[in-house]
């Protein structure tokens, strides 16, 4: 919205807080919910869009949902974007049931346009593993031979080589030029770690990457403003966290909520401290 989108957002869940902390409470929405919803949108006829992105999903009958949905949304438009964050896991464990690997793998993907896995998702997408930057290069070729034209790694192990306080991400986009050949840009960004546990950068990040791929065809300028975006809404958090939890006190899930409105700004044009190096 802040960035000139006009939104219709669904929750496929309504939680009282995220699962960051000790307690939650609430519903996760259904398949059946969600056809009920997308019924009432079509009976409108204004089921016309030029994205959708989708993130943390449950359950399988809802993804199968998802899917003949974006199907049903491209054919009336077919130049609608699919946005996909794959939210498998992270430090290899999954965090959703194991049932969801092989519809994100066999349906999601296939239907998605870009996607944002980190490492850990990468690997049980591509069924391969990442030891170094080429074999991610790989795996974000697999992942584009099963069709998504953008893969954007949005975390990995893999060492920086400006050292071990830098994390590295890697992006890799398919675009066909006006002569109809086909040209690949991947990307490398070394992004500065932060000693903490947030809950939402990954649907942040997803998020940015839509809007600034729409704002810039170029995914290395896309991808930096959108880990831009990323470092100054942490940065901005931690000093909260910091000043509010007081000293030689570690912040609580409470005090560690994204500043997203202090960082409107930011959001809105984020200052690029975060570089891509194309490789």
């Amino acid at each position: 919205m802040v960035l000139g989108f006009e939104v219709d957002t669904i929750n496929s869940v309504q939680f009282s807080n995220h699962t960051g902390y000790e307690h939650w409470k609430g519903q996760v929405l259904t398949a059946d919910e969600l056809n009920v919803l997308y019924e009432g949108i079509k009976l409108n006829d204004v089921n016309h869009y030029d994205y959708v992105l989708t993130g943390y999903t449950r359950d399988y009958s809802f993804l199968d949902m998802v899917v003949d949905i974006v199907q049903e949304l491209k054919r009336a438009n077919p130049s609608l974007v699919y946005v996909c964050d794959p939210v498998l896991g992270d430090n290899g464990a999954m965090y959703v049931p194991e049932n969801l690997l092989p519809i994100y793998r066999d349906r999601v993907v296939p239907a998605a346009d870009i996607i944002t896995p980190n490492q850990f998702e990468a690997e049980l997408l591509s069924g391969r593993k990442i030891h170094s930057e080429k074999d991610a290069v790989e795996v974000m070729n697999l992942l584009h031979s099963m069709g998504p034209d953008t893969v954007v790694i949005t975390s990995s192990d893999l060492p920086s080589p400006l050292g071990d306080q830098y994390l590295v991400a890697l992006g890799s986009q398919k675009k066909v030029r006006t002569d109809g050949s086909m040209v690949t840009q991947q990307i490398r960004m070394d992004i500065p770690r932060v000693d903490a546990v947030f809950v939402g950068t990954g649907d942040l990040f997803a998020a940015m990457l839509l809007a600034w791929t729409h704002h810039h065809p170029d995914l290395k300028m896309a991808c930096e403003k959108t880990a831009s975006v990323l470092h100054h809404v942490i940065k901005r958090t931690m000093t909260y966290a910091h000043e509010v939890a007081g000293p030689n006190r570690r912040p609580s899930p409470a005090q560690l909520e994204l500043r997203m409105v202090q960082s409107k700004a930011d959001i809105e044009n984020p200052a690029v401290v975060v570089n891509a190096v194309i490789l």
